[in-house]
């Protein structure tokens, strides 16, 4: 938002009271002084006028974390251990997860608290793959690939799926790429096989990447270049 519109929605200040406050140098942003009306306030912003902090302002939080088997994707849940179980972190009532994974599906997780920066990994609109490696009950066959790259009809929901990139690797397993998120939707792709997905793992987000060497229940977070990939 910009900064003169979070001013002036106050109740304390009118439109022209903070164009003075403005001209007048007395709003702080960040610690920085700010005279230009669009200038951005952000969720994490530390807004001030005259030395009194209108927004406080808090870290903006992002991990990655190895999803493992046996894990509910949720901030809560009264019978299962939770991913955010998995963080020793304070404050984890602020932490939200960007992308669900199924319960026994395994791999990336992307937990924070900055939700324009979640939704910009999760919504379709952005295209960012959503990269997994798939093991199925039976063989996988060649019109697996182009019938995945059409998009797939759900009845249910009344949609078809955006085109998805299948790579074969073996005779029941395979590289698939997604832009989406829907409900099951890897598992519903293979059902229209009738090929039950035995093993699913997420590698990627965008252009995040599991790392190689992080363990199944383990996290960190990410580094500022990984963060503005996104």
């Amino acid at each position: 938002m910009r900064v003169d519109r979070f001013l002036s929605n106050l109740p304390r200040f009118n439109r022209q009271q903070v164009r003075l406050l403005l001209v007048g140098r007395r709003v702080r942003i960040d610690g920085q002084t700010i005279t230009d009306p669009h200038a951005p306030v952000r969720e994490f912003s530390r807004v001030e006028v005259d030395g009194d902090v209108l927004q406080a302002g808090r870290p903006a939080r992002y991990f990655m974390l190895h999803k493992p088997p046996g894990c509910v994707s949720a901030t809560r849940d009264p019978q299962h251990r939770t991913v955010l179980d998995l963080l020793d972190e304070p404050d984890k009532d602020d932490l939200h997860i960007a992308g669900r994974l199924d319960f026994n599906t395994t791999g990336l997780m992307l937990i924070t608290n900055d939700g324009s920066w979640s939704r910009r990994l999760t919504q379709p609109q952005t295209k960012l793959p959503k990269v997994y490696y798939v093991e199925t009950e039976q063989p996988l066959t060649a019109e697996y690939a182009p019938t995945f790259a059409k998009g797939l009809y759900f009845g249910f929901e009344d949609l078809t799926t955006q085109p998805a990139q299948l790579t074969l690797l073996g005779p029941k397993s395979a590289r698939l790429s997604i832009v989406e998120g829907r409900y099951h939707q890897v598992k519903r792709m293979f059902g229209h096989f009738n090929n039950k997905v035995l093993r699913l793992h997420r590698e990627s987000m965008g252009p995040l990447v599991l790392d190689s060497d992080l363990e199944p229940g383990c996290y960190r977070a990410l580094g500022p270049e990984e963060i503005c990939l996104v």
